[in-house]
């Protein structure tokens, strides 16, 4: 069991807000960029419009100061005739910006997995949020965030949350308190509709825990849990400063005990449909 400190908002990045200095692999793609652009005879103000990105971003992943995003890698080996050196190289890059260092290993796994599970009592889960709920808060954290920083953090939640729709075969399930999600309509109108859209994907189950159950199995807090391709279970759990990966078998079976628990204890998945409909009704 390994543990890190930092945020307990998921991904949003580390207490101080500072990033981690840019890796040998950022900055060899960035090279690789730089050089394929001027083969092409593009300077970045041509080439940015045709990756669908600004001047600033192209220098900075240029630079080897931002992690490329997925699209920008497929519309750049287009634009600049790469032979698929750019897709290559982009499955090697050791940093990733807007994801803090501690939670890095959990979101590596979560890419592959095969099952994860997801309660939440402060927050609407990471892979649920809409750009306008995330954005309020990232400008909410303190110490406060640049603008870069803001940025940065939506682009990889953003990255993070196609997982749902691009891994069909990879089962979803989210457990997330009432008062959440009443929390949540009254930072973003937009955010019921977006649950409820994902909720009726065939590998996405969204349940709802009741404001009226008193007490269940995960009172303790969050609860995270994944499977991966050859069947290991994982887990992660955070506190206010901290960030916690689990491996150590006993203590991911007694969270999966738990979990299954608030499965039953939570409404069902018509019920919370049911009661989302509802609340997006009196929104």
């Amino acid at each position: 069991m390994a543990a890190g400190g930092g945020s307990a908002v998921e991904d949003n990045g580390p207490a101080s807000g500072a990033e981690p200095e840019s890796s040998d692999s950022l900055k060899s793609f960035g090279e690789v960029v730089k050089a394929l652009r001027r083969r092409a005879r593009l300077t970045q103000e041509q080439f940015a419009p045709q990756v669908r990105y600004s001047v600033p971003t192209v220098a900075s992943i240029e630079q080897g100061r931002r992690f490329p995003p997925v699209d920008f890698v497929d519309r750049a080996e287009e634009v600049l005739d790469a032979f698929g050196v750019l897709k290559g190289a982009a499955k090697h890059l050791s940093r990733r910006p807007g994801i803090a260092s501690w939670f890095r290993q959990w979101a590596q796994l979560e890419a592959e997995a095969v099952n994860l599970c997801t309660y939440e009592c402060r927050l609407i889960p990471g892979l649920l949020q809409t750009e306008a709920y995330a954005r309020a808060l990232f400008l909410e954290r303190l110490p406060p965030l640049g603008d870069e920083q803001i940025e940065e953090r939506l682009t990889a939640r953003t990255e993070r949350q196609r997982l749902l729709r691009e891994r069909p075969n990879t089962a979803f399930s989210f457990i997330v308190e009432e008062h959440v999600l009443r929390r949540g309509v009254a930072a973003c109108a937009e955010l019921l509709p977006h649950i409820l859209a994902l909720a009726e994907l065939r590998n996405v189950e969204v349940q709802v825990m009741p404001q009226t159950r008193v007490t269940h199995a995960g009172i303790d807090g969050p609860i995270r849990l994944l499977e991966t391709p050859d069947n290991k279970w994982f887990a992660y759990c955070e506190g206010q400063e901290s960030g916690q990966f689990v491996s150590d078998p006993k203590v991911v079976s007694m969270l999966q005990m738990r979990y299954a628990r608030m499965r039953s204890q939570a409404l069902s998945l018509e019920e919370s449909g049911g009661l989302l409909r509802r609340m997006r009704g009196a929104a």
